[in-house]
């Protein structure tokens, strides 16, 4: 499956940048309704605060569900997860320049909350939001063939 092209249709779907990155690898373990409430609030840099991207909460979210740990007095699992997570996300980093929100779209640093905007031809011309899933998603199926 071509999950970058999946994670840049869904979020042209209206789905959030977490939706969109989550659903891409989601879809195949769970149901596409409760994967998609699962990942809701991440939209926005968490709930419209504009901090950490949402297509990188997604692709941690993704990662989780894949291959994440289930038993907590497992640290070396936690250990090992926290680092592959950590490797996606300075990719993502060095791809585009961070992995913040507002920075990524070039907001104030004293922005607090954006409200979510509707969807128009004008949004995805100002927004890389697209490619940043797209991007997001490639980083994790590289990441998951490389590292079986």
């Amino acid at each position: 499956m071509d999950y970058e092209k999946r994670a840049e249709e869904l979020f042209r779907e209206g789905y959030n940048c977490a939706q969109a990155v989550f659903l891409a690898f989601a879809c195949e373990k769970m149901d596409r309704d409760e994967a998609a409430r699962l990942a809701s609030a991440f939209g926005g840099g968490l709930a419209g605060t504009r901090n950490t991207c949402g297509a990188v909460s997604g692709l941690a979210m993704a990662y989780g569900l894949l291959r994440g740990y289930d038993d907590p007095t497992d640290k070396e699992a936690q250990r090992a997860e926290y680092e592959a997570v950590r490797e996606m996300a300075e990719e993502f980093a060095q791809q585009n320049g961070s992995i913040i929100c507002r920075e990524l779209l070039g907001l104030g640093r004293d922005v607090n909350y954006v409200p979510p905007s509707d969807r128009s031809t004008e949004y995805y011309k100002k927004r890389p939001c697209p490619k940043l899933c797209a991007c997001a998603a490639g980083i994790l199926a590289q990441y998951l063939e490389t590292h079986p």
